[in-house]
């Protein structure tokens, strides 16, 4: 059976920025099989290659000059089942949100609080995907995913993933030798509510709710719409930098001058610092040039108001760079992944 393989193919739709560009070649797989046939494709050996999933990630600087593979494995399938946990197996190109969805229509409690995240469940180990007090690695079981000079299948439980902060070993040790085709998920049948962020305690109030998965994931998409533009409208990727995390002692030195800082605790020694606050202060908040600039909402996210290059957003994020690194003697560092 002969691989279909599409030349000088248009990016545009296929990343939350919606940058303009295209890929020299261009392939869609959506079975393992599919995979292990295109790995084996002659063009593998002379191309370079970029596994491409929810494309909420990524920010184009340029026509790839290589092949596009693009991850749209589903699947969601209940592994195992007792009466304090459900394992559930979970294709990498299914939607991370649709995920969340599923999850609280089967009343299970784990992932709520990521609701409304974009990209791909296999986008979730790599980046350990977090917000408002939870973290994916809370939640994998394992990630099984095949190696591409191997061809074999592997997989890494949760300990083996090397997990830290918007960080795993996906992003280190085996960075570019991978391509993560499924997550088992470990979710609960009794309900976390996790309502440590005041934002969230504040919402559930002011819906008259209690504390649930369902009211949570509803408390959250409300939050988040808020604060966050719809990419099918404005061209962005969430949160562009990641909150810095810095040492207690330099953060009662800021304090001392900015006594309403946003900061969480880490450790005894580290506390992270919201970087959304930072650049505000800094002066960027609602900052705008020709079509892109900075969210008004919040200042944590870059955005494209419509035909920005990838260039111009990343020389934006240069200048916020440096202005928070004058301020504050602190250097945040983007989330996104530059191509």
């Amino acid at each position: 059976m002969s691989i279909s393989i599409e030349k000088n193919y248009p990016l545009d739709n296929l990343n939350t920025f919606n940058i303009s560009a295209k890929t020299k070649f261009f392939y869609e797989f959506n079975t393992l099989e599919n995979l292990k046939e295109i790995l084996s494709h002659k063009l593998l050996k002379t191309e370079k290659a970029f596994v491409l999933g929810g494309g909420s990630n990524i920010l184009f600087s340029k026509d790839f000059d290589g092949i596009v593979l693009k991850n749209s494995i589903e699947g969601i399938h209940i592994t195992k089942d007792n009466n304090n946990h459900t394992e559930v197996e979970v294709g990498s190109g299914e939607n991370w949100h649709e995920f969340v969805l599923w999850s609280v229509k089967k009343n299970l409690s784990g992932i709520e609080n990521l609701a409304l995240i974009p990209g791909s469940v296999g986008a979730s180990p790599i980046q350990n995907i977090g917000a408002y007090g939870c973290e994916a690695k809370d939640t994998i079981k394992k990630v099984q995913f095949i190696d591409i000079e191997s061809k074999s299948i592997k997989e890494l439980t949760n300990s083996e993933c090397d997990f830290s902060y918007r960080s795993s070993i996906f992003k280190k040790d085996l960075k570019g030798k991978y391509i993560i085709t499924k997550v088992t998920f470990l979710l609960k049948k009794k309900p976390i509510n996790n309502i440590s962020y005041g934002a969230v305690a504040n919402e559930l109030s002011t819906l008259k709710n209690q504390a649930s998965p369902q009211s949570i994931c509803n408390a959250i998409i409300n939050i988040r719409s808020r604060k966050l533009p719809d990419p099918q409208k404005i061209g962005n990727s969430g949160s562009f930098f990641k909150n810095p995390i810095i040492s207690n002692l330099k953060l009662k030195k800021i304090k001392e001058k900015y006594p309403e800082i946003i900061n969480y605790t880490q450790s005894k020694t580290h506390s992270k610092i919201a970087a959304g606050w930072l650049i505000e202060m800094a002066g960027w908040k609602g900052y705008r040039k020709d079509d892109f600039g900075v969210y008004d909402k919040q200042a944590l996210v870059l955005v494209n108001y419509g035909k920005a290059s990838g260039n111009e957003i990343i020389e934006l994020s240069k200048k916020i760079q440096q202005s928070v690194l004058d301020k504050f003697d602190i250097m945040i560092n983007p989330e996104v992944n530059i191509i």
